[in-house]
């Protein structure tokens, strides 16, 4: 029979169609990165989804971010974001968080039902949490390293999180990983060395912030706020989406 998903059937058939209608997937982090990774996933043919982020949609997510058009401006991600997939697969199941992971909150975050994590969160300690809780529960995880501050989308390697190089994140990752005894962790990660953003004052949020008042977390926060593009996020996204759909399909490409 004749689905939106034919197409996709062609190529990995009814059984790993199955698979992923049957499995739930939670992305941490739903913005330029995470945002593709979940387009992706829906018309990959992934019904059920998690989505975790506090962030709402701000003027300077417009220039890359799915779920930003100046009609949601304001408004929650997830709840965007759970909007679009509905549109895309009436069928699909989503839930929303909207708070940010931490080492904290960890344990309130039902891990047992989920078949597969995407970490598409921005900070070291949310990730490592992640990382940690995921290798505790056994459920197969996959991070983003840095996007920012990057030109070259061809750049883009999926490796173990031991054989990176260039990404800063990804050297702060490894350190911090080892110490933990961590063994392995599948990462996405960018081999183009960062580029330096301008410090123009005139266009940074660091001295023209948009955040509504009483924002718990603003970009002003951040030691650096990174330069971004609408290409290079988005192309990580969908890269981690293919090894989602690959490993839950259990489908070797290489």
């Amino acid at each position: 029979m004749l689905t939106q998903f034919s197409r996709t059937e062609l190529l990995l058939g009814k059984e790993a169609m199955d698979k992923l209608a049957d499995a739930k997937a939670a992305v941490f982090g739903i913005g330029g990165v995470g945002g593709y990774v979940c387009e992706a996933l829906v018309r990959s043919g992934v019904k059920k989804f998690e989505l975790i982020d506090d962030d709402k949609v701000c003027l300077t997510n417009l220039n890359r971010q799915l779920t930003a058009t100046h009609k949601t401006i304001g408004r929650y991600k997830v709840d965007v974001m759970k909007e679009r997939i509905l549109e895309i697969n009436p069928e699909a199941d989503v839930t929303t968080r909207k708070c940010f992971f931490l080492p904290e909150n960890a344990d309130e975050f039902p891990f047992e039902e989920y078949d597969y994590i995407v970490d598409a969160v921005d900070t070291v300690t949310a990730k490592i949490a992640l990382v940690m809780k995921a290798q505790e529960k056994g459920i197969p995880i996959i991070s983003s390293m840095g996007a920012g501050n990057k030109l070259d989308g061809s750049r883009f390697r999926v490796a173990d999180i031991y054989d990176t190089k260039v990404c800063p994140l990804a050297r702060v990752m490894r350190r911090e990983l080892k110490k933990r005894g961590v063994e392995k962790l599948k990462v996405v990660y960018s081999e183009e060395k960062p580029i330096r953003p301008l410090e123009d004052m005139s266009i940074s949020c660091r001295t023209h912030c948009i955040c509504p008042p009483g924002a718990q977390h603003k970009c002003t926060e951040r030691r650096d706020i990174p330069g971004s593009t609408a290409f290079v996020p988005s192309i990580a996204g969908l890269i981690i989406a293919g090894e989602v759909v690959k490993d839950l399909c259990g489908i070797q490409t290489r």
